[in-house]
């Protein structure tokens, strides 16, 4: 049997890590987009990012940026490499993980595998201040695994009903459940900041009245055609337009990620991160 703790306490030298999970509930709220972006500028204003494309099955980012993936994290797990040898860089230097192209959930795992990854993660040579983590739509055991175990939430929510009931829906299970009581918000593709404002006020509205959390407005992205413009060109919009209205928004928010402060609690540590990953209580 493999030494799981060993792995863990491998990682101890790499704690001073913040782990962020972006998740939304609803799909086409641009969550993706939302992480890359973001990445993307933590990474040109001097961070080293990592990016975990969590949304297992749907291998988003790597499509996105138009950049060719030859093995994913299934490949790490079956023992045929390493996780350094899968990582791809992008734009400004991001690293990302592939994910997987099946639909194997990573909570799923056989004893053996779990001691895997934690392993894979505690042997990498790729050093990194910062992991996202771009989780699937919906509101499935793996979205919750990723999010329960990250340090920040970031819930992207657009300004329609279902991805206001879906966004309420993934915060009441996390805090139920799972104990999870701050989230930060993202208002995306919005037309005004005011009009940001307000879909946030109607989201507080009912986490108020029904739920004991706590939410942070953290940025309002506007609604921007560049943004269309630059995913035809499989770009990021901070890259393709960067002095364009959303790029800026993107920016703002990759200052105040830089400046939220990494708990001090085991939470903080990346091996945390793995070990309630990979926790199926």
């Amino acid at each position: 049997m493999l030494d799981q703790a060993s792995g863990l306490r491998k990682m101890n030298n790499t704690n001073q890590i913040k782990v962020i999970a972006v998740s939304g509930g609803k799909g086409g709220v641009g969550k993706t987009n939302v992480s890359l972006n973001t990445s993307i500028a933590l990474a040109q204003q001097g961070k080293k990012v990592l990016v975990l494309d969590a949304d297992l099955g749907l291998a988003n980012v790597d499509v996105m940026l138009g950049l060719r993936v030859k093995r994913n994290l299934s490949h790490v797990l079956s023992g045929e490499c390493e996780l350094d040898d899968i990582i791809i860089k992008g734009p400004a230097g991001i690293n990302i993980i592939p994910a997987t192209s099946g639909t194997q959930s990573m909570v799923d795992l056989t004893p053996s595998e779990h001691a895997g990854l934690i392993r894979a993660f505690s042997d990498m040579q790729t050093k990194f201040d910062v992991l996202i983590v771009d989780t699937a739509a919906g509101i499935s055991d793996m979205v919750l695994s990723f999010t329960r175990a990250a340090q920040d939430v970031v819930l992207v929510v657009c300004d329609e009903p279902t991805s206001i009931t879906d966004c309420y829906a993934l915060m009441k299970l996390l805090s139920r459940d799972h104990e999870v009581f701050k989230f930060r918000v993202v208002a995306n593709m919005v037309r005004s900041p005011k009009e940001g404002q307000q879909l946030f006020g109607k989201l507080s509205k009912v986490t108020d009245r029904f739920l004991d959390v706590a939410l942070d407005l953290v940025a309002v992205i506007p609604f921007d055609e560049n943004i269309r413009k630059s995913v035809r060109k499989q770009q990021a919009i901070v890259e393709a337009f960067p002095d364009s209205p959303a790029s800026i928004a993107f920016k703002g928010l990759a200052s105040k990620i830089a400046n939220w402060p990494i708990p001090n609690r085991p939470s903080g540590h990346l091996e945390f991160f793995i070990e309630q990953l990979l926790d199926n209580d």
